[in-house]
């Protein structure tokens, strides 16, 4: 077990940029795929983003891909989100937990495994 500490968010303007960080507590983190999720105001949770052990394999959703990069720095126990060209559509409470994998060890976007945790608000405007 590990507790995990999500941080970064805050107020931009529309086409800024956050980095979301996600810290563990244990290295075991380093031995799980993590994905980032969001929650905005009056929707479902979504799955945007999931990097596996393997860290060259990345998953995004439609709505981020091409704006958003996640990376992991295993020396930190740490997982990033580097969030570009924000949009108000990307407003939300943002989390990162350990995701399901598939048959080839690659994360599983969208499938969290586990209760939800601590997150932190991204809010886009002007």
């Amino acid at each position: 077990q590990f507790d995990i500490v999500v941080s970064g968010g805050g107020l931009v303007q529309p086409g800024g940029s956050l980095r979301l960080s996600c810290a563990a507590s244990r290295s075991t983190f380093n031995m799980m795929n993590i994905g980032w999720f969001r929650q905005a105001p009056g929707k479902e949770y979504e799955g945007i983003s999931c990097i596996s052990i393997n860290p060259e394999w990345t998953r995004y959703a439609d709505a981020v891909k091409g704006r958003f990069t996640i990376s992991r720095d295993t020396a930190k126990n740490t997982v990033y989100l580097q969030m570009d060209n924000l949009q108000f559509e990307d407003t939300g409470l943002y989390y990162c937990m350990p995701v399901a994998h598939d048959d080839r060890a690659a994360c599983r976007l969208g499938e969290k495994v586990g209760p939800w945790g601590q997150g932190t608000q991204v809010t886009v405007g002007s």
